[in-house]
């Protein structure tokens, strides 16, 4: 097995400490985006103006350039034009710029028609400046993409080889970590170990596994559920629910977990929760002084109650929430769900719990980063569903962490909340979640919110 030395101090092994002062890369992809923007821009630019001077158009060309810009930078960001797809090829998107092209003239075509402006958007103009600029927005993408094949590949991404009891020839560009000196190993039984790979492969873009044909399925999952595009070595195809092929050198390998959302709806989602976050903080926070006043006065202990949950990635966080148990009778592990009539839930904790009003200090675990306003809920690591521990009812739970945990989920509006007495109560929850991760928009995230207001209180909250 060849082995790559590690940045900085050429150490022979690289965890997520080590990662965090190394992550250039990301903020490398970030200004190859405005750079792409750029061009984009630059691209119009000339399309426009030489074909007006050429053409020696009237009006104010400046406009219709200002227009035309802001057009296309909103649908372009909207469709994906400024990303990078990672696999065994470092691509730019070039037909998303293209489409949006195609899109920005034809709303100035619209423009020109409706509002009867042709002298400032001659049509004959706007028709010579598209076929420049699709030119020379397709000569400038594809001159950055062979530059980041060629120059800036290893820059922009980081990548990772995870060898378990096989070995392979690693390119340059690869980071090596052996499983076993690590003390890694695929144990979809134990949440600490899930965690601990989540913060080995933290801030990684592309996490390879080679192992023994018989580890293989488990790698599989284990990766399904880690925030990261993730593969396995295969000599053959196997049954793994690959979702395509990729290579690694000349050895195929099946990419198995797509990896995280895309810049552009990574940012859309995140905006979401601070647009919705703050201005709810700022609102209740009258309401939150009053609710921790009142805790205190019912019942000796803290007003927050913290509690270790899987969070996205599968790696940990503490959730906060008013504390609605007597101090001495709470559950740290969630082991045991609150039923319809729990004595270790004082009076004012009964109330909170029945409203929902609990959850509220949540919106600090969300302008954190930690979960985000909608999303699957987090579960304490003891929950259980009847008499079994949640990842033992279905093994595929842990890919439910592919986004980050949320106060409100698909599965909540959808009534599926309470205790999980039953099996059943688990799996209609883990369907509605890996279907809110496989169909997630902006929309459906607004939508959600709205038809929270309908169960904050339920029948199943106690």
């Amino acid at each position: 097995m060849k082995k790559t030395p590690f940045p900085a101090d050429g150490a022979s092994t690289f965890d997520g400490a080590n990662l965090r002062l190394w992550q250039t890369p990301h903020a490398a992809r970030v200004r190859l985006y405005v750079s792409l923007l750029a061009l984009d821009l630059l691209a119009i630019t000339v399309g426009l103006l030489f074909p007006a001077a050429f053409l020696n158009v009237k009006g104010s060309v400046s406009a219709v350039l200002v227009v035309a810009c802001f057009i296309y930078s909103v649908i372009a960001f909207n469709s994906g034009a400024f990303s990078l797809r990672s696999g065994a090829q470092t691509m730019i998107d070039t037909g998303a710029a293209v489409r949006s092209l195609f899109l920005t003239y034809g709303a100035l075509f619209l423009i020109s028609y409706f509002l009867r402006l042709d002298r400032d958007m001659s049509r004959l103009l706007l028709a010579v400046a598209m076929a420049g600029d699709l030119v020379l927005v397709v000569l400038f993408r594809q001159l950055v993409s062979l530059l980041v094949e060629t120059r800036l590949r290893n820059k922009l991404l980081l990548q990772v080889l995870i060898c378990d009891g096989a070995s392979v020839d690693v390119p340059r560009e690869f980071r090596v970590i052996d499983a076993g000196e690590q003390g890694i190993r695929p144990d979809m039984r134990d949440p600490a170990m899930l965690d601990r790979f989540a913060q080995f492969i933290q801030g990684y873009d592309r996490v390879i596994v080679a192992c023994q044909p018989e580890a293989r399925a488990n790698w599989a999952m284990m990766l399904k559920g880690a925030d990261v595009r993730g593969e396995i070595v295969v000599g053959e195809i196997d049954m793994f629910g690959a979702l395509r092929l990729s290579k690694v050198s000349k050895v195929p390998t099946l990419v198995v977990a797509v990896g995280p959302l895309s810049l552009r709806k990574a940012m859309a989602k995140r905006a979401f929760d601070i647009a919705c976050c703050i201005p709810a903080l700022i609102l209740l926070l009258p309401a939150l002084g009053i609710i921790s006043l009142a805790i205190k006065l019912d019942s000796t202990g803290p007003v927050l109650f913290r509690q270790r949950r899987v969070g996205r990635g599968n790696k940990f966080f503490h959730i906060l929430k008013f504390r609605s148990m007597r101090v001495e009778q709470s559950d740290a592990s969630g082991s045991k769900s609150a039923s319809r009539d729990d004595d270790r839930i004082t009076r004012v904790g009964y109330i909170l719990r029945r409203t929902s009003i609990d959850e509220l200090p949540q919106l600090f675990n969300v302008l954190l980063g930690h979960m985000s306003i909608v999303g699957p809920r987090p579960h304490a690591l003891g929950s259980l569903a009847g008499e079994q521990l949640f990842w033992d009812v279905d093994e595929r739970y842990w890919h439910r962490h592919t986004l980050k945990p949320g106060i409100t989920g698909l599965a909540q509006v959808r009534g599926y909340r309470g205790a999980t007495v039953h099996t059943e109560d688990l799996t209609n929850r883990l369907q509605a979640d890996l279907e809110y991760i496989a169909n997630w928009s902006f929309w459906r995230d607004l939508a959600i919110v709205f038809m929270t207001l309908r169960v904050i209180v339920h029948r199943n909250t106690y």
